[in-house]
């Protein structure tokens, strides 16, 4: 074959891309498959009849809603609301009994380990410290993703998943990454963990990586409770659960803004190329398998996160203990830490204390704040106060909180590091020290660069 032969043939094939795409708004995979299904629609319309066929079509009805440029996010932000509600409201019950049940079980440690004539060290250290963390851990987690889970498995049984991704595949394409992400991102609602190992689905090595590095700044249900408690204590007589509700909205909200800013960020630098094409065919609604639900979302999803989160805050109870209660001079190594870390902490618009907390808690973010709360209060062991009326003597009156403080503070649980078992989940996911260090490092530095602007502007404008 000659020179201008291949010349010959590479002209006639651009020109055949050229009549499939003359804008050029398309690309050439798109304008491939684009060209496929329409020459599909028109074959299929001239050979295939059907009989009895519904009057209305209920799946292009829906769709007509669902994946419109009016409606299509609305109604996903909505559903996707109602998902939380319904997850906040119903763990809460659950995850009191199931707090009650384990921590009766720990007096009953303890009144063993009395009955055996044990040293006090090794009640406080197995019973207080690790037993304690890991019946916390597993009362916080357990609850909210036995319920969040199967309500996202019914989404995706039912056909609406690829919807999501459909309405998001734009933007993430913007971004320079893969519109499954979307998919990843939302099951990190649940458990960052769980959306770390759904990142699975992303074909590409590059788009997959990007989608990992990121998926911690949308908040796990761990970090809700630190984000409710501290948004309630923001707007405490001021505007009541509707105000603590938009403030953990637009905390929810600016996740995701940071999950698309930071993914454009990696696109161009450490993880440069160009977004593979998604070629999504929306599936037929279809009716939820109860059975098939039920094993995937409690056995492959909920079970399979726990177990890994419990192999995590087992010893660190222990640290957390050992720290609380060794003592050098007047205080316990743990307030030493943190007057270390106040100088840090009052650049960031928080104090050491705060930051120690954070630390500690690398293990699961569940614990974050009853370790603030053992720190300021001197005691030995992990506790919860009853109230936000005494969450607010704690914090305000006696520790000098003031409203930058808890922004602050709630900035920096939604952007700060992952969790351990998702640190954990990161690295048997990429086989890779050098990217599950990065995915430590970035968030790090993200929430500290913010969390540094947010507080110097404030004190730069007289606002506290």
């Amino acid at each position: 074959m000659t020179q201008g032969s291949v010349c010959a043939g590479l002209n006639e094939l651009l020109k055949e891309v050229e009549q499939l795409n003359p804008s050029g708004s398309l690309n050439l995979n798109d304008s491939i498959v684009s060209s496929i299904y329409e020459k599909t629609e028109t074959i299929t319309a001239g050979v295939v009849t059907f009989q009895g066929k519904p009057k209305i079509d209920w799946d292009q009805k829906l769709d007509d809603v669902l994946t419109s440029k009016v409606f299509g996010f609305p109604s996903m932000i909505l559903l996707l609301a109602v998902i939380f509600w319904i997850t906040l409201a119903g763990a809460n019950y659950p995850s009191e009994l199931l707090a009650t049940a384990l921590f009766e079980g720990q007096e009953r440690l303890t009144d063993l380990l009395i009955w055996f004539r044990a040293p006090a060290w090794v009640n406080g250290l197995f019973v207080e410290g690790i037993y304690r963390c890991l019946a916390w851990v597993v009362s916080v987690m357990l609850p909210p993703m036995a319920i969040f889970f199967p309500c996202f498995t019914i989404l995706e049984d039912m056909g609406y998943l690829p919807r999501v991704a459909f309405n998001l595949d734009n933007l993430f394409k913007k971004a320079g990454t893969h519109g499954k992400q979307s998919l990843t991102m939302s099951m990190g609602f649940g458990c960052n963990a769980a959306g770390v190992i759904s990142c699975r689905i992303i074909e590409s090595p590059r788009e997959r990586l990007i989608a990992m590095l990121t998926n911690n700044f949308v908040p796990c249900n761990g970090r809700y409770p630190t984000l409710i408690a501290l948004s309630s204590l923001l707007v405490l007589g001021v505007a009541g659960l509707f105000g603590a509700t938009l403030v953990v909205v637009g905390i929810v909200l600016s996740g995701i803004a940071t999950t698309l800013t930071v993914s454009r960020v990696l696109s161009k630098t450490l993880l440069k190329g160009v977004p593979s094409s998604f070629t999504l065919e929306l599936p037929p609604y279809r009716k939820p398998q109860v059975g098939r639900i039920l094993t995937r979302s409690i056995f492959d999803r909920t079970l399979f996160v726990l177990r890994r989160a419990v192999c995590v805050a087992a010893p660190a109870g222990a640290v957390i203990w050992l720290l609380a209660n060794l003592h050098t001079g007047n205080a316990s190594i743990l307030a030493h830490c943190a007057n270390w870390l106040n100088p840090l902490g009052q650049m960031l618009g928080m104090d050491g204390h705060i930051l120690m907390a954070f630390l500690l808690g690398l293990p699961a973010n569940e614990i974050v704040l009853p370790i603030l709360i053992m720190s300021y209060t001197a005691s030995g062991s992990i506790f919860e106060l009853d109230s936000i009326e005494a969450l607010y003597r704690l914090f305000v009156v006696e520790h000098g909180w003031t409203w930058l403080t808890a922004v602050c503070t709630m900035l920096f649980s939604l952007l700060h590091y992952p969790c351990g078992t998702t640190i954990w989940t990161i690295f048997k996911e990429s086989g890779s020290i050098k990217w599950t260090v990065l995915s430590v490092l970035i968030p790090l530095g993200i929430s500290s660069l913010v969390c540094f602007l947010v507080a110097q502007s404030a004190r730069l404008l007289g606002l506290v």
